[in-house]
């Protein structure tokens, strides 16, 4: 069961760190679409093919045009990245803790 445990643990902490890196990667691209210069082309096209995997759908739910030309994709993606580093990956992280936790008691 502590392998387990681990296991449960190193899986919370690595969808965690996903997470956080795909926050940023969706921030920068945001950020470097408010810029125009030619050196930075392939960072924006590197950013926009990380990104537009999950950006696109969300476009196609709430689309630009409907708002006044305001793409909230990326507002809505970092969102539910949140919700779920929050719910699912602190829950997953406290589960593991705890089937530690009475790991360790049957020691005493």
């Amino acid at each position: 069961m502590i392998l387990f445990a681990n296991f449960l643990s190193a899986v919370a902490k690595i969808a965690h760190i996903v997470l956080v890196v795909y926050m940023w990667i969706i921030i920068f691209r945001v950020i470097f679409s408010w810029l125009h210069s030619p050196y930075l082309y392939q960072l924006k096209l590197v950013l926009y093919y990380l990104t537009e995997p999950l950006l696109k759908p969300l476009r196609r739910v709430i689309p630009p045009h409907k708002i006044g030309g305001i793409d909230l994709s990326p507002f809505l993606a970092i969102l539910g990245m949140m919700f779920v580093d929050l719910f699912l990956v602190k829950s997953l992280s406290l589960y593991a803790a705890e089937l530690l936790r009475k790991e360790n008691l049957g020691f005493l």
